[in-house]
């Protein structure tokens, strides 16, 4: 069985950085992608950021680029997103998701598997 497990959520003051990280157990993804989605209080889940596992291609929203970093270890096991310069309203859980295969970076039901979310608060 697939699990995704986050870790790397918490408290911080608007400015600061957190490290999120999503390991991979149950089987090897070789290709596919990885990405990180959010979603706030209120408001539906929204695409963070994505990586190729084949090309190694980085996605990101407008709103996070040039802050938030997605990467992935040698053995493609393991996807982060490194988050600088945090805003209040980068709140919310946040989801790691896998796929296999080709399919869109941006859109959620092309993911095949999904973590159990962590929270990020930025306090400003």
């Amino acid at each position: 069985q697939v699990q995704l497990v986050e870790s790397g959520g918490g408290l911080v003051q608007a400015g600061g950085s957190l490290r999120l990280s999503c390991a991979a157990s149950g089987r090897t993804f070789s290709n596919g992608a990885g990405a990180w989605f959010r979603q706030a209080p209120g408001k539906e889940r929204e695409f963070v950021a994505a990586i190729s596992g084949s090309a190694g291609g980085t996605y990101y929203h407008d709103s996070v680029k040039g802050r938030f970093t997605i990467s992935s270890d040698n053995s493609w096991n393991t996807v982060y997103l490194q988050m600088n310069s945090l805003k209040p309203e980068d709140t919310a859980v946040y989801y790691c998701a896998r796929r296999t295969g080709a399919a869109s970076y941006y859109t959620g039901s092309a993911y095949n598997y999904w973590g159990q979310g962590t929270q990020v608060t930025v306090s400003s």
